[in-house]
């Protein structure tokens, strides 16, 4: 059906036919995609077509040109409309009033109208000095007027894209850049911006016109559907909010997936990745291809003059069958990637290696005529793909080329169900496979730590495989593990070993902050669990490299000082040393001092110092860790609640919290609580430890209603509503400890958090032994070591009804 046709049918050419006709248009299930948009566009020319013509005033000269998006008639339902009056000088009167005829209808209805009125003089010195207006010439398209008049302009506005190109393009590359650098890539972000992001439909624009300017042309293969698949996404956006955004938040991504037919969000947001990384991937090759080729151009005038011709390209051998071309890694003359099926291997290596891109060209070649690797792979072809793995940041792009034509698919076929499978964690910086990349580029700092850099490499490979599989991702990556490095060549024990890594890839993380390390049976389980030395020594180069790659808040240095506590610990376990119990640990010079001055005294000592490490990175600035409190107490009751609700108070932020009972030297009476915790302000400055030490002390004797204070400020500023978090979750964990129950709690984090638990654990007739706390991002992750009186673990029942009654008043 023409636009006519659907003005005719609802009967109307005004602008209440055009709304109803749009209307029927965008809520029509049997059209949707390509075929709506143009519907839309062909509906919005026929009216406006109509309102030029319409009375007896249409001046001679004058046409109405369609640009920008609506030029491309990619009209999306909340889409702005891109119009621009063209007239040739004369009845400047006439050419106003048909203006207002135009304009006035639209914005009566509401649509957003990015308008205006030139001479072709006029436009085409605009879009010399406006690169965004002449990038919407590009797609002028005529709706109404003078065909000759547009016609003229679009010729004259493409003969000067193209002289200017040489000039124009660096600056459209300049813009695409900040625009990255400002927007992110969409091909990562949880809300990612359809538009804008890199890999979006901005980026597709740049790309049209860069083939227009005759000087390069985008890899084709997958584009088209590739826009398709974002401007369908933007539809549904669209039809679902009602506006005209551009944003994919997460409380619309269900309904988006709903709209497009899709199972879920994470369905939606995978094929919307899938598009944002092949546009990505051919937006770098494009604009690779035009510094190349504008680099000709400066240097090909002076070497023909020099060597009387053109000049052949150099070619520098870099491994069997790959050479170095004009900055490119390409394959040799004499390559035969059907007879020699490493080769593609051979290449990423050798263009990782060297810091060079592969060539798009060498990448589908081999992609479509490589024969796929034997069973298990020849040893060539797994020391090639540790030499990939370990080349460092070069990885990254090498990897993508060989993802864009299928390759990493043909080579590691558990590969697709990881590729662009999203994280919705906010910790997480990037998409699962590309996780597993960064990884490995991390892991390749820390080749030099360990003897077995090649398990190491491979492991940072795979440990996430198990991600899209039911159940624990660990276990489920585990046999997938076991399974991808026998095809890969490695033997038994080396499959082992790899094997073990993936499965216990968040031990010592979770461990080391989590557990008592104290407790001779947490080290005994991680010894356990590695089996020996090398291994060990494996985990932890990796445990630091997943960490890394997962992004910022995943690691600091105090996380990794209780990892290389507990990997200390375990080594001794694995090379036959026992390690003590928490009774005989020793305590260091500063906690013994606070403690006899606790004893002395009878009250809480404290101790404020601000802490950081030696500088760390090429900035050479010292990481900030907040500021350590240390507290010794007299062993009483009420310990917890009274020091947590003392810092929530204060409005101090716990970061990390230690707290157990330290043995005090032969010939002195009592016990002592020692508490070592990591704290921020959460407005302004620290308060002074005198003002803490005496709130400390009536909280402690009663006197401070903790409680009542915080309930007070929790009236007087309620807190703001946010995205609704997870429930929390309190569990016991089993065989944890032979001296204590582990209760553990998983919830969002709050102020007067800690307080809370403490509290309910104290009102349920159990001594916290020791406790261990933590902070990731919004998330708090704790666990207490609790004991009945005469300090033994709980009983099973019991300690099923504290985990209960304490998750429950979380919950209220």
């Amino acid at each position: 059906m023409t636009g006519k046709d659907m003005l005719n049918e609802a009967d109307d050419s005004g602008p209440s036919g055009y709304a109803a006709a749009r209307l029927r248009l965008l809520t029509e299930d049997a059209r949707s995609g390509p075929p709506r948009r143009a519907a839309l566009a062909a509906l919005t020319d026929t009216w406006l077509g109509g309102l030029f013509a319409a009375g007896n005033g249409t001046p001679r000269g004058v046409s109405l040109i369609a640009v920008g998006g609506y030029g491309r008639a990619e009209l999306s339902p909340r889409s702005d409309l891109d119009l621009l009056l063209l007239h040739d000088g004369g009845a400047p009167e006439a050419v106003a009033a048909l203006a207002d005829r135009l304009w006035y209808p639209v914005w009566d209805l509401g649509l957003d109208l990015d308008h205006s009125v030139r001479t072709p003089t006029e436009a085409r010195r605009t879009a010399a000095e406006d690169l965004k207006a002449q990038l919407g010439l590009l797609d002028a398209r005529h709706i109404a007027g003078d065909l000759g008049l547009t016609t003229a302009l679009r010729t004259s506005v493409l003969a000067d894209w193209r002289n200017q190109a040489p000039k124009r393009l660096p600056a459209l590359r300049e813009m695409g850049e900040e625009r990255a650098e400002r927007m992110g890539e969409l091909q990562y972000l949880l809300e990612p911006d359809l538009k804008e992001a890199r890999g979006g439909l901005r980026d597709v624009t740049a790309l049209r016109a860069v083939a227009a300017s005759w000087l390069a042309d985008a890899p084709r293969e997958g584009l088209a559907e590739a826009r398709r698949r974002l401007l369908d996404a933007r539809d549904a956006l669209h039809l679902t909010t009602g506006r005209a955004t551009d944003r994919l938040a997460l409380q619309e991504q269900d309904q988006v997936a709903a709209e497009l037919g899709m199972l879920d969000a994470d369905a939606l947001l995978r094929q919307v990745y899938e598009a944002a990384r092949v546009i990505a991937y051919a937006t770098d090759v494009t604009w690779r291809e035009v510094g190349r080729v504008l680099r000709s151009r400066s240097v090909r005038p002076r070497l023909r003059a020099m060597l009387g011709g053109r000049p052949a390209p150099d070619r520098s051998p870099l491994a069997e069958g790959v050479v170095e071309q004009d900055g490119e890694v390409v394959l040799a003359r004499t390559a035969r990637p059907e007879r020699d099926p490493v080769l593609p291997l051979r290449a990423a290596a050798a263009a990782a290696q060297a810091g060079l891109p592969l060539s798009p060209h060498a990448v589908r070649r081999m992609a479509t005529g490589a024969r796929p690797l034997p069973t298990p792979w020849p040893a060539e072809a797994r020391e090639q793909l540790v030499t990939l793995l370990g080349s460092g940041r070069p990885t990254v792009q090498v990897w993508e080329a060989l993802e864009a034509e299928g390759l990493v698919n043909s080579m590691l076929p558990d590969w697709g169900r990881v590729r662009c499978r999203p994280q919705r964690n906010a910790v997480h910086l990037w998409t699962v496979d590309r996780h597993l990349i960064e990884t490995a580029v991390r892991a390749s700092e820390f080749t030099r730590r360990v003897h077995r850099p090649d398990l190491l490499l491979v492991a940072a490979l795979l440990h996430d495989i198990g991600k899209g599989w039911p159940g624990d991702h660990s276990v489920a990556g585990e046999v997938i593990a076991e399974d991808v490095a026998t095809r890969i060549g490695f033997d038994h024990h080396d499959v082992t070993v790899i094997a073990t890594l993936v499965r216990h890839h968040l031990l010592l993380v979770e461990t080391a902050t989590r557990r008592d390390l104290d407790d001779p049976a947490t080290v005994r389980a991680v010894a356990e669990a590695v089996g020996t030395t090398g291994t060990l020594e494996l985990l932890h180069a990796l445990t630091e490299a997943d960490a890394l790659a997962t992004g910022p808040a995943a690691w600091s240095s105090w996380r990794a000082a209780l990892v290389a506590d507990l990997v200390g610990r375990v080594s001794a376990v694995l090379a036959g040393d026992v390690p003590a119990d928490p009774a005989q640990a020793a305590p260091t010079a500063e906690h013994e001092r606070l403690a006899l001055e606790a004893v002395a005294t009878g009250a809480p000592v404290l101790a404020l110092r601000a802490q950081t490490e030696p500088p760390a990175g090429p900035a050479g600035e010292p990481e900030p860790l907040g500021v350590e409190l240390l507290i010794a107490v007299p062993d009483q009751p009420g310990v917890l609640p009274a020091v947590a609700g003392v810092l929530a108070v204060h409005r101090l932020t716990v970061r990390a919290a230690e707290l157990r009972a330290l043995d005090l030297p032969d010939g002195v009476e009592g016990s002592v609580l020692l508490l070592d915790w990591r704290v921020a302000a959460e407005y302004g400055s620290l308060p002074q430890a005198a003002r803490l030490r005496a709130d400390l002390v009536r909280a402690l004797d009663g006197s401070l209603d903790i409680a009542a204070r915080l309930a007070e400020r929790d009236a007087a500023y309620p807190r703001r509503r946010g995205v609704v978090a997870p429930p929390p979750r309190v569990t016991v964990a089993p065989a944890a400890s032979r001296h204590a129950t582990v209760i553990e709690v998983r919830a969002q984090d709050a102020p007067g958090l800690l307080f809370r638990i403490g509290q309910a654990l104290e009102d349920a007739g159990v001594r916290v032994r020791s406790a261990h706390a933590s902070t990731l991002g919004a998330n708090a992750v704790d666990a207490f070591y609790v004991t009945q009186e005469p300090g033994v673990p709980l009983p099973g029942d019991e300690a099923v009804a504290v985990a209960r009654k304490l998750e429950e008043g979380l919950r209220s």
